[in-house]
């Protein structure tokens, strides 16, 4: 089965109106962190104080996930999910009336890590709902659920590049305030949406009929993916970093979001290009050799001196992105118990939000000394790491990771 039959098999099982609403369902998180940053930063003339509660958001967000996630396990996501939607819009809301009212940056700060700790993670949960979405299709379906998760990788990295620039624009045409305005809208409309969507209630029921209570969640080959995942948030983080210090010795640190999307662009190319990878070459080979590509396209960082040597470095090096963290969100699929996808989902995604706090900290504090070339190696430090926790782990992975299935015969 192709890349293209495949997309075009799982879309007719959900129906085109899922496809761009869990999309579109996943833009909030995306713009709430830059949102937050400008209109606290506008507000308070101080980048500090905005840099420090978009941070309290992310942080809160990724201690919340692997919480909210356990109890969608449970639960559910049609009620937990439409909570967090509404509520998460509802904090969003309340940045926004502390920063209005003038009161301290500290108190932002609070409502921040608030509206972060409520706000859903709607990527990985969507990858939840695959495998039960599938379960009607025979053989084809361990093949449906990769280019499912392909899909998704490449989402994921779109919505990052959209969202961005979706508040950028808000701050163009009006105001920061009604940047993050239009976050907290999206997330009540299409987060609530995906919430009630019918394909909630089929994963619930599947995950319910599962043998086995709960079933172990953290074993050895999770914690490595974590370690995987917390690696490419450094990435992140610190390409970010070295970015907007790149930029704003440029005289033009407006551009660090566009530049920082081009990741994206690569990125989701080659997400949508992994459906196309023969099933028998394992997901454990794949991640060290993303891993690989990972760490050996990153190294051009440390010769960039300029934004116009940038632009072909960043969209090369996206071409890495999607495919190791679509290959760690496969894996983690696959060697967890399907009553406990939903946590190890949102756990993979805490592991890469704090990956981003730690390369973005750790990028600025060597750019105060040496500028962009220090913030990159960063990056290329975490590539490396890559390598060596992928190759060195890799018994850990190919233990838990079940045997390919063979490729279901095609009829000519």
């Amino acid at each position: 089965m192709s890349p293209t039959d495949s997309y075009r098999h799982l879309f007719g099982l959900t129906g085109r109106t899922y496809i761009v609403v869990a999309f579109f369902a996943r833009l909030p998180l995306a713009m709430s962190q830059l949102g937050t940053l400008l209109l606290v930063s506008h507000a308070t003339g101080s980048y500090g104080a905005g840099g420090f509660c978009a941070g309290a958001l992310a942080v809160a967000n990724a201690v919340g996930a692997p919480f909210w996630g356990a109890r969608a396990d449970r639960l559910g996501q049609r009620r937990v999910v439409a909570f967090q939607s509404l509520a998460g819009a509802a904090g969003l809301v309340a940045v926004l009336l502390v920063v209005g009212a003038g009161l301290s940056w500290g108190v932002a700060a609070v409502a921040s890590a608030v509206a972060g700790l409520l706000l859903p993670q709607i990527g990985p949960l969507a990858r939840v709902r695959w495998r039960p979405i599938t379960a009607g299709t025979g053989p084809r379906q361990h093949r449906l659920v990769d280019a499912a998760f392909s899909y998704e990788g490449a989402a994921d990295e779109a919505s990052f590049v959209l969202g961005p620039a979706l508040v950028g624009l808000g701050v163009s045409v009006a105001s920061p305030a009604a940047a993050l305005g239009l976050a907290a809208a999206a997330l009540a409309v299409f987060g609530t949406w995906f919430a009630l969507h019918e394909t909630a209630t089929v994963t619930h029921a599947a995950t319910s009929r599962s043998s086995g209570a709960t079933g172990r969640l953290l074993g050895p080959a999770l914690v490595v993916l974590c370690v995987a995942q917390l690696l490419v948030g450094t990435v992140f983080g610190s390409v970010q970093t070295g970015t907007s210090v790149l930029a704003t010795a440029a005289g033009s640190p407006g551009l660090t979001g566009y530049f920082h999307a081009l990741l994206g662009v690569g990125s989701v190319v080659a997400g949508l290009a992994v459906a196309g990878l023969p099933s028998r070459w394992s997901l454990s080979a794949r991640l060290r050799w993303f891993a690989v590509a990972l760490l050996v396209l990153a190294s051009p960082l440390l010769l960039v001196g300029s934004l116009g040597a940038l632009v072909p470095v960043l969209l090369v090096l996206g071409c890495s992105v999607a495919p190791y963290m679509i290959t760690t969100f496969t894996l983690a699929e696959r060697v967890t118990p399907a009553t406990r996808t939903g946590a190890a989902m949102t756990v993979l995604a805490a592991a890469t939000g704090l990956g981003y706090a730690v390369g973005a900290a750790l990028a600025g504090r060597l750019a105060d000394w040496g500028g962009h070339t220090p913030a990159y190696a960063v990056t290329v430090g975490a590539g490396a790491a890559a390598v060596l926790v992928s190759w060195g782990c890799r018994r850990v992975l190919q233990r838990a990771e079940p045997r390919p299935l063979p490729e279901p015969a095609t009829v000519p």
